[in-house]
């Protein structure tokens, strides 16, 4: 009785007080639920004295889905929580996400539950009491209901625990969508727009999963329909293959992509490019163009191990080619996730799980698309695996989840720890709660289903964990980036005179080693020669390496600690005169007369080869012969460092006082020898092909 008259007071000071009796007196659905509360007979049972207001409120919505009273709640967490969970510090926090999971494992098991304003709300203002979870948290004061709103570490943490709404590889990305046009807190009205979207997306899915499209394939394969294009006829989708085109649509499976060519009144049969068995298909972006020139970037391009030649799926649209980008992330969203599943093998409802979780994201995706947004739209940002596959470590992120699916194929443990409300749900159990959309299969059924989701009450999960470490480490990634971005200059001349500024300590000792080889002090020269000839004589080559590496990392090391403070010292470049458009023009044609001249002597030098294998010359190619035979008697029989030695004495010693003009005597009758040998002739025909065109 003094607990309840205590809280009785509490609610009534809250309500008297106005504290959330927010701007200009209007009044919140909070405070209509605290004056509910305060003239309720069990207020005592449903106020818990470690909770904020805010988080009471979410935990008393809870209870009364689950039939029972808050502070039973409490108990049951009490009962259930190891120590480290129940910590002071993190109680408040720990037990709401208890009660909101526990509540979102009952409340999504009823059909249509996200078509539900209450249901939608419910989530929203979970974020909200997820940021404010203690008694001693700041209140939510001073504001109207439409000025509410969550951050980024709420939405991550109660978002993902609703698989159909958000998961944890791409919760980010999706909350900045959201809350780019509101400073970065997203506000119910853009997030109840969302699942609105998301509504329509679901029953889009299921109008066209229940139509005549496909039916025979989908029939015998099962397949569902996620999306389809082409169906204007002012906006077809232009298919592609060799130098044939035809207009057509195009149709999107959990398997497959299907284009039906356009006829007079209907649509040809089907050709299916299959995308979930290992044929080594390779999906990328492409240009088209009228007669074969690639001038327009709005084509998907595929090709597959089954296909004598690839085809090119065309988007045409007047601006830009985001039809052509929707389409190439979804389609390869569908091809990474059956990669995934042939490369761990997984199967049973494991592999149901994952292919929903990669349908879930094409359908958010869609939802994100009918909301719009303010900034430019990533489409593979939100699909998991087309992110995974850009991630840095990446492939641990899929590595981690291919274990947890398959612990978790094997189920009734699992289910128990769901029910308990200790995990959040599976998006496979999500989606067999979603029936009347996509039909419950025998594989989704209540006796064999995965029941524990991505998030764990009050701990990390492994998934989350290396998701945090790639995301960070992309972070780094784009920090660096935006540095390599800052030092791209325009120009042949000004790359040319950054390139020289950089290469200066190398060309420097490219210098001193070539003075010492041509003998200009003969006393550094002899010294040199001696120091090095003793080290490979002694075999201590490589401990000469080791040092030189060892004094360059001593080097990093005392940079490190020495000079983290320190700005890094630019580089210093002398800008070269600005050039014209003229002198660009003929700086560039300089350049590639030079590569082409480069490409020529190549050419030549490979020819005349040829010409000695072939014994075009036959005196030159007995020479060679010979030469070649004399070193493989060297390398068979003398040790490799007495070769390295004898190299390294050639190189540095041939142009020494003693050897300088047998040296030059000796170069004199190679270069002869050189150009004594004729090149292998080269005949030039036009390909057939290239002719037939013509």
């Amino acid at each position: 009785m003094a607990v309840a008259s205590k809280t009785r007071n509490m609610l009534e000071g809250l309500v008297k007080e106005g504290s959330f009796n927010w701007l200009l007196g209007k009044k919140s659905y909070f405070d209509e639920e605290f004056e509910e509360m305060e003239n309720s007979p069990s207020a005592g049972r449903n106020w818990i004295p470690e909770l904020s207001p805010v988080a009471n409120l979410v935990v008393r919505r809870c209870s009364k889905i689950l039939k029972i009273s808050s502070s039973e709640l409490q108990e049951s967490f009490n009962q259930e929580a190891s120590d480290s969970i129940k910590h002071p510090s993190r109680y408040a926090r720990n037990l709401l996400e208890y009660c909101c999971f526990k509540a979102l494992s009952l409340t999504t098991q009823m059909t249509g539950y996200l078509f539900d304003k209450t249901f939608r709300r419910l989530t929203y203002d979970m974020m909200l009491a997820w940021e404010v979870p203690a008694a001693a948290s700041q209140p939510l004061i001073n504001k109207v209901d439409e000025d509410v709103s969550v951050g980024l570490e709420a939405f991550c943490r109660i978002a993902p625990a609703i698989p159909i709404i958000a998961n944890v590889i791409i919760s980010e990305n999706l909350f900045e969508v959201l809350s780019s046009s509101t400073g970065g807190r997203l506000q119910f009205p853009m997030y109840d727009k969302y699942l609105s979207s998301l509504e329509r997306a679901i029953r889009k899915m299921k109008s066209n999963s229940e139509s005549s499209l496909l039916s025979a394939v989908r029939s015998s394969k099962g397949e569902k329909i996620l999306e389809v294009d082409g169906t204007v006829t002012t906006q077809p989708v232009l298919e592609h293959v060799g130098i044939s085109t035809w207009p057509g649509r195009l149709i999107l499976t959990d398997h497959a992509l299907y284009f039906e060519a356009f006829r007079v009144v209907s649509y040809d049969k089907p050709k299916r490019y299959d995308l979930s068995d290992d044929l080594k298909q390779v999906v990328k972006p492409e240009l088209t163009g009228p007669w074969g020139t690639r001038l327009f970037d709005k084509a998907v391009f595929y090709s597959s191990a089954s296909l004598s030649e690839p085809a090119v799926l065309e988007f045409p649209e007047l601006r830009g080619h985001a039809r052509r980008d929707y389409w190439l992330a979804v389609i390869q969203e569908i091809l990474y996730v059956h990669k995934f599943i042939n490369k761990y093998t997984i199967k049973g409802i494991a592999r149901d799980e994952v292919l929903w979780k990669a349908l879930l994201g094409i359908l958010r995706l869609q939802a994100i698309q009918d909301v719009g947004s303010a900034i430019p739209i990533r489409n593979d940002a939100l699909l998991m695996f087309n992110l995974c596959d850009q991630l840095p470590g990446g492939d641990l992120i899929l590595e981690t989840l291919a274990n947890m699916s398959n612990l978790r194929e094997s189920g009734s443990d699992n289910d128990f720890r769901a029910r308990s409300g200790m995990y959040s749900i599976s998006a496979l159990d999500m989606v067999s709660n979603l029936g009347f959309v996509f039909g419950a299969s025998s594989n989704n059924s209540n006796e064999s289903r995965i029941a524990v989701g991505e998030i764990s009450v009050g701990e990390m999960t492994s998934l989350e964990r290396v998701v945090i470490e790639s995301k960070n480490n992309y972070k780094k990634v784009v920090s660096a980036q935006a540095t390599v971005d800052g030092v791209k200059v325009d120009g042949i001349d000004t790359n040319m005179a950054i390139m020289k500024e950089l290469l200066f300590p190398l060309n420097e000792l490219r210098k001193s080693l070539q003075s010492l080889a041509n003998w200009d002090d003969p006393w550094k020269s002899s010294g040199f020669c001696l120091f090095f000839g003793y080290i490979i004589c002694r075999g201590w080559l490589g401990y000469a390496v080791a040092l030189v590496l060892m004094l360059l990392a001593a080097f990093m090391i005392i940079t490190r600690y020495f000079g983290q403070d320190s700005a890094v010292s630019e580089i210093k470049v002398i800008a070269p005169p600005p050039m014209n458009t003229v002198e660009q023009l003929l700086a560039v044609q300089n350049a590639v007369s030079q590569a082409e001249q480069l490409i020529q002597d190549g050419n030549v030098i490979l020819l005349k080869l040829r010409g000695l294998l072939l014994s075009i010359l036959p005196q030159a190619t007995e020479k060679l012969a010979f030469g070649l035979l004399s070193m493989a008697l060297i390398f068979a029989f003398l040790p490799s460092k007495y070769i390295v030695l004898l190299v390294f004495l050639e190189i540095f010693t041939k142009y020494s006082p003693p050897r300088k003009a047998s040296t030059e005597r000796w170069t004199r009758r190679m270069r002869e020898w050189w150009f004594s040998i004729p090149a292998a002739p080269v005949t030039l025909e036009t390909d057939k092909e290239e002719k037939k065109r013509k």
